[in-house]
């Protein structure tokens, strides 16, 4: 029993190590005297069966060189307070820029037992509005709600954010359940 497994685990070895040699004998080059060219067509390994690795160029190395702080995206936020409305919805508002974007996100907590819509509208510079409508579902998790990012037309401090919670597909006649808004224009952000 011995002497199977002992030549079971040479054959192992051997079958895992003979091909790294036959590949590492390769990629050192042609030993003095072997006239062996490798065939076009990849060729295999003399009596192992195997196929020889396509060779394929190298790049040089190139350096990696980590951005220093000073380099990276600088992002803000200007957050309104967080609310909770009496029927169980929380959120904050805020306006966020990572230049040379900004956008709107909504955080909350919908602890309501129903599944309510969230109207979340970025308003900039000029009179240019962005809005999104997100479901927010049933359940007495943290969510957030988010409009596309655009192109930053000013300050952080020019923008402002409202999110409006309602119930769910039940037309115009669902009333509001929570407003939250970003800080106004020149409050502090967080």
């Amino acid at each position: 029993m011995n002497l199977r497994m002992i030549g079971l685990g040479a054959a192992v070895v051997c079958a895992t190590l003979l091909p790294l040699v036959a590949l590492a004998g390769q990629a050192a080059g042609p030993v003095p005297g072997d006239d062996a060219k490798p065939k076009a067509d990849g060729g295999l390994l003399p009596g192992l069966g195997l196929g020889a690795p396509a060779e394929q160029p190298t790049a040089p190395p190139t350096a990696v060189t980590q951005p220093s702080p000073a380099e990276l995206p600088r992002r803000t936020s200007l957050c309104g307070p967080e609310l909770t409305s009496p029927d169980g919805i929380e959120a904050q508002t805020c306006v966020l820029t990572e230049e040379p974007d900004t956008w709107a996100r909504t955080y909350y907590r919908n602890a309501t037992g129903q599944r309510l819509d969230a109207v979340l509208t970025l308003m900039g510079p000029a009179g240019r509005t962005v809005q999104v409508r997100c479901a927010v579902p049933a359940q007495d998790e943290p969510g957030a709600c988010e409009t596309p990012r655009e192109r930053a037309r000013g300050a952080a401090s020019a923008y402002s954010a409202v999110a409006e919670f309602a119930g769910a597909g039940e037309g115009d006649s669902t009333p509001l359940l929570l407003r939250s808004g970003s800080n106004a224009a020149g409050a502090g952000g967080s």
